[in-house]
């Protein structure tokens, strides 16, 4: 047996293919026919060209092989293949010739490998025995390759217990399939399909006549379970109308926590200029909410799979790049909590929101919004006036300074502050007035009384019990949330209206939650929402003593049992805490009012707001009943 020496790597470059061979002698395609290693690195040539006709061959001839190479090759695209001579070893009138190729089939992943061809010497001429082998080892006759674009699959949003808030459900994609109607009458179909399927006629009618005549132009898309039955019935009657079937990332329901978990869809022009490395024109991101800002860790990478494929159709895995799926975010929101409290929530009229915490650990369990808010994160970002709600500060700042529940304090029908005067809202028990106990007038929310009291308190104190109760010291939890701000007033009617949760006071109904949320604990609650971001009560927030947790509670207790809060105490479970509240606001050139009410029963705390409602009590109260007796 002679083994040709091949110790020196060479390269050719033909067309775009870099073709390399080693050896002692440096073998010439040229010399293909007299040298073994000649007519192999002839081959290697034209296997990285594309073109045999000049190889030798045993049984075929080289334009034979050329369209046969072309045939097993044609499924990789525009791919196109390092081929590189490795050793070639003779013995005799026979030898092998090892040829290795790298495909980049996916970015700066290859796909590598070696193939053997086998050579004869017929009448002193070196001939290939061609067969798909040289392509790729494992290729018999009747297969060839072929690649598959993978898409990336997004990770799931998900909730409480692993649930699947946001995950690949079934829909359906109407529209025209052009290749299924002629141009004279695609512009007739389109606006017919708009008409059924309840969507804009022109946009649609211009975007299916600018089409190629082979694209499916989609009208819109529904929830597999959400075709309507007209739908159903009627695309048939219209020329190139068309159902198909797809998968997307849909939360649990349409709207389902929509303003916080957001949105995914194709990429805009403007996130592919500002981002042309990461996405690319038929990407599909995450667009608004949760699903945009976390969109690099949900995405997951597209790769490519090469299989064989036979004749049958049968297809066998050769090789996979890329292709990862996304990594799942988890969220605390209990998918039935939210639910319920979209039910819950008005569907027509004012904005609305409710949010539900769990205080043992600041988990948010619910946090929703009404359609009235036209799409707005109210519910952990709005940021509006708490009312008499935000007492529960005021109240801690006083006990601070010395007041207790049993402290008697002025009830009057008004008060003047620097001539501007505060009165109680117009519902206020008339029996309820005078020199009561300061557990009476929070359980009524005599306004009056808190502003009289103000005089207790000094620079900061109402800050300072804001943020041990987890208002107004901002910082970052992974998702949109405003903890309220609680800003030194400029005068003294500022000062006045702010003990009442007007003035310069903010909330969320998110931090209005949190507030009762640490009163329930009995230490200050920081709300999580994610469970890869870690939270902490911020370093500048007085801890709560056990007395002022037990006072506080005693005092919203009262609310429930003796004021304005009383159809909260039947609610089976444990004991009930709340507070009510409103809070004036202009609009239209009338002083109109938002509705409040905050809650806590055993291991649940609850606050919800309206834009604008008579009371609390009365507007609020029913919503957060409710949404406490269903969670039961």
């Amino acid at each position: 047996m002679r083994r040709t020496p091949l110790a020196v790597v060479c390269a050719l470059l033909l067309t775009t293919s870099l073709v390399a061979c080693s050896g002692d002698d440096e073998p010439d395609p040229a010399d293909a026919g007299d040298r073994a290693d000649g007519t192999a690195a002839a081959l290697v040539a034209g296997l990285g060209s594309g073109d045999l006709d000049s190889v030798p061959f045993a049984e075929t001839t080289g334009p034979e092989a050329t369209a046969d190479l072309a045939d097993v090759v044609e499924g990789m695209g525009d791919l196109e293949p390092d081929v590189t001579l490795g050793k070639v070893v003779e013995d005799g009138d026979r030898a092998t010739a090892t040829v290795s190729w790298s495909w980049p089939v996916g970015g700066e992943e290859s796909w590598d490998y070696d193939s053997t061809v086998s050579l004869t010497q017929s009448d002193g001429e070196w001939q290939v025995a061609w067969s798909h082998a040289v392509v790729e080892p494992s290729l018999n006759a009747n297969s060839v390759l072929d690649t598959t674009a993978v898409g990336a699959s997004r990770g799931d949003i998900l909730g409480a217990g692993g649930v699947a808030l946001v995950t690949s459900r079934p829909v359906v994609r109407v529209g025209i399939d052009r290749g299924r109607v002629s141009a004279g009458r695609a512009a007739r179909s389109a606006a017919a399909l708009a008409r059924l399927v309840d969507v804009e006629s022109a946009p649609f009618v211009k975007q299916v006549t600018a089409a190629g005549p082979k694209a499916f132009v989609e009208a819109i898309t529904y929830r597999q379970d959400d075709l309507p039955p007209r739908v159903l019935r009627g695309y048939e009657a219209i020329g190139g109308a068309t159902l198909v079937s797809a998968k997307e990332p849909l939360a649990v329901s349409r709207g389902f926590a929509a303003p916080i978990l957001g949105t995914v869809g194709p990429v805009s022009a403007e996130m592919i200029a500002k981002d042309p490395g990461r996405y690319q024109a038929g990407d599909v991101a995450g667009l608004s909410g949760l699903q945009a800002r976390y969109d690099e860790q949900l995405q997951g990478t597209p790769g490519v799979v090469v299989d064989a494929v036979g004749s049958d159709g049968n297809e066998r895995e050769l090789f996979r790049s890329g292709g990862a799926v996304g990594k799942d975010l988890q969220l605390t929101l209990d998918d039935k909590l939210q639910s319920e409290a979209e039910s819950i929530l008005p569907a027509t009229g004012p904005a609305s929101a409710l949010v539900a915490i769990r205080p043992s650990d600041g988990a948010i369990l619910a946090a929703a919004n009404s359609a009235g808010t036209d799409g707005q994160n109210l519910a952990t970002f709005g940021q509006l006036p708490p009312g008499s709600t935000f007492k529960t500060v005021s109240s801690l700042a006083l006990l601070r300074r010395g007041l207790t529940p049993d402290t008697t304090v002025p009830c009057t029908a008004t008060v003047n502050v620097d001539g501007r005067n505060f009165e109680n809202y117009d519902d206020y028990p008339a029996g309820g007035t005078g020199r009561i106990p300061f557990r009476t007038a929070l359980a009524n929310s005599c306004n009056t009384a808190f502003i009289a009291e103000r005089t207790r308190l000094k620079e900061g104190d109402l800050a300072a019990a804001a943020a041990s109760l987890g208002l107004g010291i901002d910082h970052d939890l992974g998702f949109p949330a405003y903890f309220g701000s609680v800003e030194p007033p400029t005068s003294e009617t500022g000062r006045a209206a702010d003990m009442i949760g007007q003035g310069t006071i903010l909330a969320s109904p998110m931090a209005m939650a949190t507030v009762i949320a640490s009163v329930q604990a009995g230490h200050t609650v920081v709300p999580r929402l994610l469970d890869q971001v870690k939270v902490s009560v911020p370093a500048q927030a007085k801890p709560l003593t056990a007395a002022e947790a037990r006072a506080l509670k005693s005092l919203l207790r009262g609310v429930v049992t003796d004021g304005s809060g009383r159809r909260l105490d039947s609610i089976p479970g444990g004991e009930v805490i709340a507070k009510t509240g409103t809070a004036e606001f202009e609009q239209g050139g009338k002083v109109r009012t938002h509705a409040w009410m905050i809650a806590a029963q055993d291991d649940l705390a609850v606050a919800v707001f309206v834009q604008e409602g008579a009371s609390g009590s009365g507007t609020a109260g029913p919503l957060l009943e409710k949404f406490l007796r269903a969670a039961g």
